[in-house]
């Protein structure tokens, strides 16, 4: 299990928030990672389908997760992800680490790495590696802010 401080002396697993953006009811690639990133040890959080820009922010905030995986097959990542990257800066958790998955045309990562998702991952993309990177982001973002 992998797990850290939160301040408290106490160690607990690392929280995260999957998520599915927009109308897209595509939901099958999701729950298979969120089912890794739980076997991994982590606490994970599915907001389920057709999920608002605030509705994910505001779910981060108040479950106080330490990464968000947003899910996506609608083609609106270019109108949703800044909308979400918005979201989160009202409320003042814009500092959690992003990460997208799903069908996003290569042409479209350049925008979507400048936004501040921190990585994409496509269709075949191996479920230890999305685990690797969540995790990796997670501990780093702990280690800043000395938990």
């Amino acid at each position: 299990m992998d797990a850290t401080s939160r301040g408290s002396g106490r160690t607990l697993p690392l929280r995260v928030l999957v998520a599915k953006p927009g109308l897209d009811g595509h939901d099958r690639g999701a729950k298979v990672v969120a089912r890794a990133l739980r076997d991994a040890g982590m606490e994970v959080v599915y907001t389920g389908i057709r999920q608002t820009p605030e509705q994910i922010a505001e779910a981060a905030a108040h479950e106080d997760v330490e990464a968000i995986g947003l899910s996506i097959h609608s083609g609106a990542h270019l109108e949703l992800f800044p909308r979400i990257l918005e979201a989160m800066r009202a409320r003042g958790i814009g500092d959690i680490p992003v990460y997208a998955g799903g069908i996003i045309p290569d042409v479209d990562l350049p925008a979507i790495r400048e936004m501040g998702v921190r990585g994409v991952f496509g269709p075949g993309t191996p479920l230890e590696s999305i685990v690797r990177a969540i995790r990796d982001g997670a501990t780093a973002e702990r280690a800043t802010r000395d938990l």
